[in-house]
């Protein structure tokens, strides 16, 4: 399954050049996991109640070009492995009109319990249930 969103750069999402910082590119596309999730049925919310987190462990990215105020960014997220201890997420984000790549990253997810503070084994299985069976699903 993949999710794909569109953002416009903003004054605020660049530097003094109006060049895109580069922390901007990570808040957006945590963002997409974020919608990603929710497509899949993993509420951000009950995740929290159970005590059930997925925060990142490693995260690769790769700076291709940078996105330049007021550009408009295709940002793609999907799941590129779901294995019993880790959720592995490929994302890039190009630009709208032209489609040049601007980032490609993968991101990899655990499962962490807040009760207990410690990272689970294997990751819950009502999460591996919703990330795998939808792993390869197309939108």
């Amino acid at each position: 399954m993949k999710y794909t969103n569109e953002i416009r750069v903003y004054y605020a999402d660049t530097d003094s050049y109006q060049v895109v910082w580069h922390g901007a590119y990570l808040r957006w596309m945590e963002a997409a996991r974020v919608e990603l999730c929710n497509m899949l049925g993993l509420d951000l919310k009950q995740l929290q109640e159970t005590g059930d987190i997925l925060p990142v462990l490693d995260l690769h990215v790769k700076y291709r070009l940078s996105a330049k105020l007021d550009d408009i960014l295709k940002i793609e997220t999907e799941i590129e492995e779901c294995t019993p201890v880790k959720i592995v997420f490929k994302q890039v984000i190009s630009n709208k009109d032209t489609g040049a790549v601007n980032i490609e990253a993968k991101i990899t997810c655990v499962a962490v319990n807040t009760h207990t503070g410690k990272m689970y084994r294997k990751i819950p299985e009502y999460i591996f249930n919703a990330c795998k069976i939808r792993e390869n699903a197309a939108v």
